[in-house]
């Protein structure tokens, strides 16, 4: 499985807005600036946001973007579902039933369905004040003049 750059740069986006939304609305021309990431890139991300409930809009001056929720309630997993679609490492392991006509003489399928759920579990267990915190502790926060 390869975490596509769509992928990769929603969850930073994300992350900045946790570190530095606090109740207000962050312009993607902000965020753009701090994660390096065009603003073009971003609206398309914003577009699959629209979408769900994960972000709160507001238009004008004092407009942009906003967590709907607090960071300790968004995952990982969520996040890399919403821009990548499926986590899973086959396609028969997201059917139900598996349409495979082969899933049930298949010698690898047990692999495949312990793969997925390992990826899974591990993803949907991190969430974004996680990583806040992390990056946090590893001293980003900490600046020299």
């Amino acid at each position: 499985m390869k975490i596509s750059t769509k992928g990769r740069y929603a969850l930073r986006m994300l992350i900045d807005l946790a570190e530095h939304g606090s109740g207000r609305f962050v312009s993607l021309k902000e965020i753009s600036d701090r994660q390096n990431i065009s603003k073009k890139y971003l609206e398309q991300i914003i577009q699959i946001f629209n979408k769900t409930d994960v972000l709160r809009a507001n238009r004008g001056a004092q407009g942009g973007y906003m967590l709907s929720r607090s960071p300790e309630k968004y995952t990982v997993g969520e996040i890399l579902r919403l821009t990548e679609g499926s986590l899973s490492p086959v396609d028969c392991v997201d059917q139900d039933p598996i349409m495979c006509e082969r899933s049930i003489n298949c010698p690898t399928l047990p692999v495949w369905r312990g793969l997925a759920k390992v990826v899974n579990e591990y993803l949907d267990g991190i969430t974004l004040q996680d990583l806040v915190d992390q990056h946090k502790e590893r001293g980003a926060y900490d600046y020299m003049i």
